[in-house]
């Protein structure tokens, strides 16, 4: 797995080498590693990095002095190079070194407040836009977030950040309005805990992390980002001796009159993520609907059946049967996975080290709500992690938040994100494949025996394996819910 950090573990981490004297080798390091990756996208861009033209959004702070670095160094490779101050100062020998190269600058710092004088600031700058290659934004750094005041870029410009796009929140991924979304974010030291959730997730692009010597003194991480690799040793493997029971058998709760088709998707999603067996428990037209899609799966007539781990919720409405049978698995104590409207029936108390609870955002303000914390979806939009984080506690439960960077917490706070999620996944349907993937891979793993670090890792690999069913179904021609089902548990890249 990849460690990240938040951006206050970064500046902890800096602060020390900055005592020994390190800073500017810091700096300089920092600035090589943007430069490079700049000129990588300007050859695979545009074929040269001689003759390009670059313009760098330069801040006040170290931020700004990295990216002036950074365009000596283009500079020094015939790369035009102009830095465009968006604040009064800039940092001494950044700018010095820049200039020694042969940079241009231009200033946007005039009098003027409002609208009007916003114009005025940035005509100059303006104008440099029009005719460059690739925009450097390096205004904000770790230290700062919020709000920024920076000319307007050209849409089809392509964007690099340096460490991360200036006004996100680097601890939380927390993003202003208007943020400038980069098509890179280079990034230093460690990967960022704002680049991996939230808007931050959104703005960053892709990126790249620069080394500058931080590992031995980064502490421990914040989150850890799961892997391919991570996901094939967390996954469990037959060994060619097991029978069906020895498999692992899930117990479904799943479906409705009203929502019949919840039923089929987590069914069929169960059996072809290779669960040993399934036992389904659902009203009549349901259970007709997966007798026929899923003919291998076996109808149970109670919540009392023997199982190794139950998956409820999908397309359960309001079925007073339905959520009966929710109340009696979790009294039972049994390993389960709760999703969609089993999450309404769910109590506070009835929480425990072998529940993995599935919500969207809605779902969790909703479930803070019964703890008593008032937040809005809004609000943990903006620092998902940390609302997580609040539920697994408040529940004793392992909480798995979907979204754009699917984000998996124990009680005790370890948490593993997965950001193998494509656009593709937000369509009705794809929750409830979720659900069927899940349960399979917890009835057919020791994962809820092992602690809730184990049941972590178990559904981080679960919304990893759900995004390699996307993608693969996006390669085949089309997307919904019904083919993400066939093809769960399959590898898509």
């Amino acid at each position: 797995m990849i460690n990240v950090y938040t951006g206050t573990q970064i500046r902890a981490a800096e602060a020390g080498l900055i005592e020994e004297g390190q800073g500017p080798g810091l700096m300089r390091t920092a600035a090589h590693g943007l430069a490079h990756h700049a000129m990588l996208l300007l050859r695979a861009r545009y074929g040269s990095v001689y003759g390009a033209r670059v313009a760098g959004l330069i801040g006040t702070g170290n931020n700004g002095g990295d990216g002036l670095f950074a365009l000596a160094r283009l500079a020094g490779r015939g790369v035009a190079c102009t830095a465009i101050l968006v604040g009064d100062r800039a940092h001494p020998e950044a700018l010095e070194a820049f200039r020694r190269a042969g940079g241009r600058v231009v200033s946007g710092t005039v009098p003027g407040s409002g609208a009007r004088g916003r114009t005025r600031r940035f005509r100059a700058a303006t104008d440099v836009l029009r005719d460059v290659d690739l925009v450097i934004d390096a205004i904000l750094g770790t230290g700062a977030r919020g709000r920024v005041a920076r000319p307007d870029v050209p849409a089809h410009l392509p964007v690099m950040a340096c460490d991360l796009p200036s006004g996100v929140d680097a601890d939380t991924g927390a993003a202003p309005e208007g943020t400038l979304a980069a098509d890179v974010t280079v990034t230093f030291g460690a990967l960022k805990t704002g680049l991996c959730v939230g808007a931050g997730r959104l703005h960053a692009g892709r990126v790249e992390v620069v080394d500058i010597g931080l590992d031995a003194v980064l502490g421990h991480p914040d989150l850890r980002i799961v892997g391919t690799s991570d996901v094939e040793t967390v996954t469990p493997q037959p060994t060619g001796s097991e029978h069906k029971y020895s498999r692992g058998v899930l117990g479904l709760i799943a479906g409705s009159d009203r929502y019949p088709g919840a039923a089929v998707l987590a069914a069929t999603a169960a059996v072809n993520t290779a669960v040993g067996m399934l036992r389904t428990l659902a009203p009549e037209r349901p259970a007709q609907l997966i007798a026929s899609a899923v003919p291998e799966a076996v109808a149970t007539e109670g919540a009392d059946a023997r199982v190794d781990a139950w998956a409820m919720g999908p397309g359960i409405g309001e079925d007073a049967v339905q959520k009966a049978a929710v109340e009696q698995v979790l009294a039972s104590g049994q390993p389960a996975v709760v999703d969609a409207s089993a999450l309404r029936v769910l109590q506070p108390a009835q929480g425990h080290a072998q529940l993995v609870l599935t919500p969207h955002a809605g779902e969790l303000e909703d479930l803070l709500g019964r703890l008593g914390v008032r937040v809005t979806a809004e609000d943990i939009a903006a620092d998902p992690v940390r609302w997580a984080r609040w539920a697994a506690v408040g529940y004793s439960s392992v909480v798995l938040l979907k979204g754009h960077s699917t984000i998996c917490v124990a009680p005790d706070g370890y948490t593993v994100v997965s950001l193998n999620g494509p656009a593709a996944l937000a369509t009705a349907g794809s929750g409830d494949v979720l659900t069927g993937m899940l349960g399979a891979m917890l009835a057919t793993s020791d994962a809820a025996g092992r602690g809730t670090r184990a049941l972590v890792e178990l559904a981080a690999a679960a919304a990893y394996r759900h995004g390699d069913a996307a993608r693969l179904a996006g390669r085949k021609g089309g997307f919904g819910a019904g083919r993400l089902a066939q093809l769960a548990g399959r590898d898509g890249l």
